[in-house]
């Protein structure tokens, strides 16, 4: 059994003893905790939550206990049922809602379930609102609102508002998309993208739509993380339909990734990429990425002569930056597309729209797109270390040992070379230093992550 807390939410496995794993317990503590946080940031208003789900199998459960607990606080609830991430995270605002949880564990396995807590604009809880929502859980500092003042459930589905929001967005041109008669596939994991993506595809125009893995049953048909190794089959079923696309997401339809009309891998990484370079061919502008986001982002912003910033890594420090640097476009390496025209939170609806805006009007296939980008690889690598090592000090010495070249130290040390970098972060709960290092070929992303893990090892002797 396994409980994870942290500023951006509640993740556990289900079952257990409380305190052990995500059991019923825990969510009923975390829930009210929250919930009195959203009191105390609008004292005397009744206070609304929004809440949504994705497919997988304990996703029921948990949602009748949020949903009651909820109403137990004195909060009036909007019950979304099967929501993906970014369709909760807009009913908030739709909704002119207090606050929002999102019950997934969006990549993690069907036996991992969340609780993703949103403020009033509907984004991820800042690291401040974070630590007090911990603080109140933690001594169970709330109180349940007696019978009269319990708060009233409403059932809604904001699937199509959704969907009308992409259809609304400027950059996406549905007429482009109509004439170019794509066939295109869609694997939902069998999880709520199921539910939205082949009526997003159909209103966007798309002439044929091949759905794979489509029923929210929540039984993943593979590993649900869309990574190459966990999409050979589906990579087949792609050749065999001979589809000009396939879109991929995970559990929550907060993360996109793309297979070419060959089978090929547009790369995960690249999703934003290519998106982004959309977007600044129309709307130039500044552009944000998280740290271990290839420099792909960076290459294609400079061809538009736009400014790229590099945030620390986490959804919610990608959003603050892009408001800082009032940046058009932005997300994380793992297919996550900001887009702010839309929402502040990473949108595979939004970046589907936009993509297949895009091939569109490129009259390229998605392979002879995807060559239109610089090459990067990525390797990601880790080293553990004996409990009671100082790991803080370790990479405050690499950052010494590397002093000579451009390094970054807003979250663990960046350093960036000529044409290749490696960042090197801590974990929050094990003595282990991950190790990501991107340069023009795997060979020498290899190589520069063991010369990393080398140096490591010497400074620990």
């Amino acid at each position: 059994m396994t409980l994870i807390k942290s500023i951006s939410g509640i993740r556990g496995t289900i079952g257990g003893k409380p305190g052990e794993g995500l059991s019923p317990l825990d969510v009923v503590k975390f829930t009210a905790a929250y919930a009195e946080w959203a009191k105390k940031q609008a004292p005397g208003k009744r206070i609304k939550i929004v809440v949504g789900r994705d497919a997988r199998l304990s996703g029921e459960m948990v949602q009748a206990l949020v949903v009651s607990t909820l109403s137990g606080m004195g909060c009036d609830v909007v019950n979304l049922g099967l929501a993906t991430t970014p369709t909760t995270e807009l009913a908030v605002t739709g909704e002119q809602a207090d606050g929002g949880i999102i019950l997934t564990a969006s990549h993690n396995p069907k036996q991992w379930n969340a609780l993703k807590l949103l403020n009033n604009q509907g984004e991820f809880l800042s690291a401040t609102d974070g630590e007090t929502v911990l603080a109140l859980a933690d001594n169970e500092d709330f109180t349940f609102c007696e019978v009269d003042e319990l708060g009233a459930v409403t059932e809604k589905d904001y699937t199509e508002n959704h969907i009308q929001q992409i259809l609304a967005l400027k950059l996406v041109d549905i007429e482009a998309i109509r004439r170019a008669n794509f066939k295109v596939a869609v694997d939902a994991v069998n999880s709520v993208g199921g539910i939205v993506l082949p009526r997003l595809l159909k209103a966007l125009g798309v002439k044929e739509v091949v759905e794979i893995n489509c029923e929210a049953t929540g039984h993943f048909a593979h590993t649900p993380e869309p990574l190459p190794e966990n999409l050979v089959e589906t990579s087949a079923i792609v050749r065999d339909k001979k589809v000009d696309v396939c879109f991929v997401v995970d559990p929550d339809v907060d993360r996109l990734a793309i297979i070419s009309e060959d089978g090929s891998m547009f790369n995960e990484e690249y999703t934003l990429v290519a998106v982004a370079d959309y977007v600044l061919q129309h709307t130039p502008g500044n552009t944000v990425s998280n740290l271990s986001s290839s420099r792909a982002l960076r290459d294609v912003t400079l061809r538009h002569k736009k400014t790229y910033t590099a945030s620390a890594v986490g959804e919610v420090n990608v959003v603050a930056r892009m408001k800082a640097t009032n940046a058009v476009i932005g997300g994380e390496g793992n297919g996550g597309v900001i887009y702010p025209e839309s929402h502040y939170g990473r949108d595979a609806l939004v970046g589907i729209g936009l993509f297949l805006s895009l091939l569109a009007k490129s009259g390229k296939t998605c392979s002879e797109l995807r060559k239109t980008y610089p090459d990067y690889f990525i390797s990601k690598n880790k080293i553990e270390l004996t409990p009671g090592i100082n790991v803080d000090g370790i990479l405050l010495k690499m950052k010494d040992k590397y002093a000579h070249e451009q390094v970054t130290d807003i979250d663990g040390v960046k350093i960036d070379f000529e044409d290749r970098w490696t960042h090197l972060r801590k974990s929050n709960t094990e003595p282990i230093i991950r190790i990501y290092a991107e340069a023009p070929s795997m060979i020498e992303a290899d190589a520069l992550a063991q010369l990393i893990i080398r140096d490591i090892k010497s400074l620990v002797q």
